[in-house]
């Protein structure tokens, strides 16, 4: 397959470095356009009042375009520019930190992928429950094997899929569950702190609470130590609240 290899964590991280070795170790032809810096949680931006610069990353055993904007840009830029010819999927991760609920509004790297399905492109986002992994080589190589499995002439047009590993080896992890996100928002603070000139600066934290976790989906899951895997379809609308509407503002 040629394959778009994509990530929000930057060119350099140690997610999208595995999964370049693990891909092209199995046989595909990896293109990779990814940012330049780090754009975790920048959601689905894209960059409209700045050019766009392409750099390349040649190195020994890895060649990649780096882009000074956000996932969705180096999806975009990629899809319509960079690559000769249309891809046959677009892979974006792995992303250190888990992608779960309502982290796919936030996440750059559910965003570029979801560019990529926007596009026509069959997408694939990968995360783990880590935000300090040491080695994802296997969890590279689990993509690598699970991504001739899945039937992407079968996926509905704008659906991506979202994998997610637990934070313990591949080895160590339970079965593959296919499941619905979980729709629990986050508990959300900030924390506030003086800078060395006394003034305020504020810095967010948050929990996703526990006691409100639905069973059976992909944060639950995740937490019991399975890998999980979510489509995920680009379709807001909310049938029951248009009949609603409809039916008290008499527009049946």
């Amino acid at each position: 397959m040629d394959i778009l290899l994509t990530n929000d964590d930057g060119i350099q991280a140690l997610g999208l470095r595995a999964l370049y070795r693990a891909l092209t170790r199995a046989g595909h032809r990896v293109h990779v356009v990814a940012p330049v810096t780090e754009q975790s949680a920048v959601g689905h931006a894209v960059t409209m009042s700045l050019p766009l610069r392409v750099r390349e990353f040649s190195e020994s055993d890895f060649f990649g375009l780096g882009v000074s904007g956000t996932p969705a840009d180096c999806v975009k830029l990629g899809l319509t520019t960079l690559l000769d010819q249309p891809p046959d999927l677009v892979v974006s991760g792995i992303n250190s930190g888990a992608n779960v609920g309502v982290d796919i509004l936030y996440s750059g790297t559910v965003s570029a992928a979801t560019e990529g399905a926007l596009m026509s492109v069959p997408a694939l986002a990968v995360s783990v429950d880590d935000f300090k992994p040491r080695d994802l080589s296997g969890q590279a190589e689990y993509c690598a094997g699970l991504i001739p499995g899945i039937p992407w002439a079968e996926v509905p047009e704008k659906t991506i899929l979202n994998l997610n590993f637990p934070s313990c080896p591949v080895a160590q992890a339970g079965p593959l569950v296919v499941c619905p996100h979980t729709r629990v928002s986050y508990r959300d603070w900030y924390v506030e702190r003086l800078d060395p000139r006394g003034n305020p600066y504020y810095w967010l934290e948050g929990v996703i609470p526990p006691d409100r976790i639905s069973p059976g989906k992909d944060r639950a899951l995740l937490s019991q130590g399975h890998v999980t895997l979510t489509p995920l379809r680009f379709d807001f609308n909310d049938q029951a609240t248009l009949d609603l509407l409809r039916a008290r503002l008499g527009l049946d």
